[in-house]
Order: structure tokens, then C-alpha cells, then sequence
């Protein structure tokens, strides 16, 4: 039987081919696939964000459709609609891009709130209801989202209720020097993309998310999870906590962070990992404090100070017991 470890090592090499230093970035987003979960990747143009949901789609075989958002986009430009076929005298359902395995929604916070909304039933219930018919999105289905912090005209914040639909939201950031040589020299001829091959059978994934489930999660690690989170709710500079939803992202999170790394066990340090990723685009900060400068991931990142873990014995399968949690 494939493992996850098996699965993500071909990938995580292949688009490394293609996108220079970001193995960590390429990594969350295997994660993400393996928790059959979306992601926001938010940063400055040119680096590279596209390219690595391209990448991503040819190494793993699987079907790929992007979507480049304008104010002028239709909800039905994603989801799909009916034209009257005169050979036929019947409506014909024309399927839009979002029935594929990687959809790719570039800009996405410059469509209009109405367009946006057309991607939550895709992303909470894999499925798309048209013209009073409800018909299932294939599997594995991911939505990659795409948008630039540093220009806001003409744009549309997402709203809350369609952040709290990606698992993680992630930012590439700057190549350092060597890294930015290093992709100069690789597209100094032919772009890696064109010669880019499948390396695994991206159809093998729904089954790989069921295996992810197995992997043993401790009781305290499953505390610390709620505890990290129920901590969101009660802080005074956060208007707005992290949903339930970030605790099943942080939850599944670590065990998918846990069967990529071989393991059948998840690790605190799992759970300390993903926090970044999985719970500041869930919570909104007071309009005070963010006044004094604070910002959602300042405040996660001082709550994963705050919360201590005491390891203890550990249990029969080898897995560290977290015997104590306090703030």
C-alpha cells in the first residue's frame, strides 16, 4: 500500500524542480491536498504563486483549471449554465472550470462578493447546485486562491465566512540571493514547467485522506488543540476567534503533517507548526488594537509562547503523552 510519505516525496522534489526554495510552502500545500482542504496563497506579485498551483497539478496528473478573477466575472463563469441546445429542444448543462481537480482562482479578491460566494458550496460540500440540480465536483477537488496584499483598488475583501472555508493561508515571500541565482541559471533557457511530468497517480488521493484519519492523535494533544483555540476567543485584543473549523484544520493538520513525515503519531511540534497557517485568517483583530500595530499572526504566535506543554511517558506506540497544558 502507498503511503503519504511515498506519495508527497515524488511531488515535493518535482515542483521543486520548478519553484526555487519554497519546499516548506510546497509541503503545506501537499498537507492541505492530504486533508482534501483549500488554500489562500497571499503575497506581492512575480513570486511565483501560479506557477506552483500549476506545478503542483502536472506532477500530480490530475485535471487543471485557472480562473482569472475580474469584477466583471459571473458566478455562472464558474460554476456553469444552461443553453437551449436546438438540436436536442432541451436545456444542456455547459459545466463551468470549477468541475475539475485544481482550480486555480487568480486575484480572487478582485471578483465581486456575489462571484465569491459561488465557490463556498464547491468548498464546504464538493458539489455545485445549478438551476435546482445538484451535481458532485470530482475528487480530489481543490480550490488554489491567489491575491495580492499590497493593491487594494478595485478590489473586494473576501468575507469571513469564505476565509473560514481555506485550511491555510500561505505566503511565499522573497527568494535570498542564492535561491534568486538559482532560478535565473534554471530559466536561463527552457522554463522547467514545459518539460514538467506527472511522477505520481493524483487519483490515488481520496484514499490517502482516508489514511490520514488513522494516524493516532493523544487525548492532551487533542486538548491543546482546543485549548490553543478557545484561547483565540477569550483574547482581548481579537474581536472575532478562531471557528471550529480551525480546530479541525489544526487537528487534521497534524496528523497529515504527522503521515508526511512517516509517522503514525502526531507531535506537539505538529500542532505548533501549523497553528501560523491555520488560525490568523480566522480571527479579526479589534480596530484598536490593530490601531496600535497588532496583527492576527502576532497574537497566534505569542498564544504558542503562552501555552506550555509538559511532555510526560510516553504511550505503547512510541508517541509522546502531553500530561500537562497551562497558559
Amino acid at each position: 500500500m502507498q503511503t503519504a510519505q511515498d506519495f508527497t516525496r515524488g511531488v515535493l522534489d518535482n515542483v521543486g524542480d520548478v519553484i526555487v526554495g519554497k519546499d516548506e510552502v510546497i509541503e503545506h500545500l501537499l498537507i492541505a491536498l492530504l486533508c482534501e482542504g483549500h488554500v489562500l496563497l497571499e503575497d506581492v506579485p512575480g513570486v511565483g504563486k501560479t506557477m506552483m498551483a500549476r506545478a503542483l497539478a502536472i506532477s500530480l496528473g490530475v485535471d487543471f483549471r485557472r480562473l482569472q478573477c475580474t469584477p466583471d466575472l459571473l458566478p455562472s463563469d464558474i460554476t456553469g449554465t444552461s443553453i437551449f441546445n436546438q438540436e436536442t429542444r432541451q436545456f444542456q448543462f455547459i459545466a463551468g472550470p470549477a468541475f475539475t481537480h485544481i482550480l486555480l482562482a487568480d486575484e480572487i479578491n478582485r471578483a465581486t462578493p456575489r462571484t465569491q460566494a459561488a465557490l463556498l458550496e464547491c468548498m464546504g460540500e464538493q458539489q455545485i447546485t445549478a438551476d435546482g440540480v445538484t451535481r458532485p465536483l470530482p475528487r480530489p477537488f481543490m480550490v488554489i486562491a491567489t491575491q495580492n496584499p499590497v493593491e487594494y483598488e478595485g478590489t473586494f475583501p473576501l468575507p469571513e465566512a469564505q476565509l473560514d472555508r481555506f485550511l491555510f493561508k500561505l505566503n511565499l515571500g522573497y527568494l535570498s540571493d542564492e535561491e534568486e541565482g538559482q532560478m535565473l541559471l534554471n530559466l536561463g533557457r527552457r522554463h522547467p514547467i514545459e518539460t514538467l511530468e506527472a511522477v505520481v497517480e493524483g487519483q490515488a488521493l481520496p484514499e490517502l485522506a482516508e489514511q490520514i484519519w488513522q494516524v493516532t492523535v493523544a487525548d492532551s494533544i487533542r486538548e491543546y488543540i482546543v485549548g490553543l483555540v478557545q484561547s483565540t476567543r477569550r483574547h482581548a485584543d481579537l474581536a472575532l476567534g478562531a471557528s471550529p473549523r480551525g480546530s479541525l484544520a489544526l487537528y487534521r493538520g497534524a496528523q497529515a503533517r504527522a503521515a508526511l513525515r512517516g509517522r503514525a503519531y502526531t507531535l506537539p511540534d505538529d500542532v505548533q507548526a501549523l497553528a501560523p497557517l491555520a488560525l490568523p485568517h480566522r480571527c479579526i483583530v479589534r480596530s484598536d488594537a490593530a490601531l496600535r500595530g497588532r496583527t492576527a499572526e502576532q497574537i497566534i504566535s505569542e498564544l504558542l509562547e503562552e501555552i506550555a506543554l509538559n511532555l510526560g511517558e510516553e504511550i505503547g506506540d512510541g508517541s509522546p503523552s502531553v500530561t500537562g497544558l497551562h497558559v
